[in-house]
């Protein structure tokens, strides 16, 4: 584990903050947004996710699997069903 660093928190605002040194960030890789959790009496801050990361690769991979299906079969309602004239 690295050594800690200590420092101050600070009035930002209406809010309250912590500046985190540059080094630390460059080394964590976390460049823009960030998700922070409380886990006990600690905040643990990690690069945001985004929600819909990876999916590319899923949808190719189920494509390849065949199980890119309709999971229920189609059917038609009646309104569906009314002929419809343009």
């Amino acid at each position: 584990m690295s050594k800690a660093i200590r420092t101050r928190i600070i009035k930002i605002g209406n809010s309250q903050g912590v500046c985190i040194p540059k080094l630390l960030l460059e080394q964590s890789g976390i460049h823009t947004e960030v998700e922070i959790e409380l886990e006990g009496d600690r905040l643990t801050i990690c690069q945001a996710r985004h929600p819909r990361a990876g999916w590319d690769q899923a949808f190719v991979e189920m494509a390849q699997n065949h199980d890119d299906g309709l999971v229920d079969e189609f059917t038609a309602t009646k309104w569906e069903q009314v002929k419809w004239e343009w």
